[in-house]
């Protein structure tokens, strides 16, 4: 297990604005040298707490009006079948499995309502494994 400091932290919070900024910049932003700063990536990385890259992309921009939050109830034991499934398809933005009420809930991005009830009730719904399914709307997303 890798101990953050506050260095560690500043960094990570500055790399989850802009992945892009520059070492140098990093660096500034959290008041260390530029080789510290790369060093500090570096172990990171090593360990495991950096996995990787991303960019944030604005959904309605790309076409995706319609987001909701799709929760199912699966079999006992199918979650390895389930997943494979919902894998293929390509509108899930971010699954997981979860405890409680449900046991998977699905981040869906659909062109539009009509997209996202094909998506729920002739993609989703058509798994075997899965019991039952509750879609939730979102009206707005919020960055951190």
């Amino acid at each position: 297990m890798t101990t953050l400091d506050e260095i560690d932290r500043a960094i990570l919070d500055e790399l989850r604005r802009d992945a892009r900024a520059s070492m140098t910049a990093l660096a500034d932003a959290v008041h260390i040298s530029r080789a510290g700063a790369h060093a500090r990536i570096r172990r990171l990385t090593d360990a495991g707490v950096i996995t990787g890259y991303t960019v944030r992309t604005d959904p309605a921009k790309l076409g995706h009006h319609a987001s909701a939050y799709v929760t199912l109830a699966i079999e006992q034991a199918s979650w390895q079948l389930v997943q494979d499934r919902l894998r293929a398809i390509p509108e899930i933005e971010h699954m997981a499995l979860v405890g409680g009420d449900f046991d998977v809930i699905l981040l869906v991005r659909a062109n539009d309502a009509r997209d996202l009830r094909r998506i729920v009730l002739e993609d989703i719904q058509a798994i075997p494994s899965i019991r039952t399914t509750r879609t939730t709307l979102i009206f707005e997303d919020f960055e951190r």
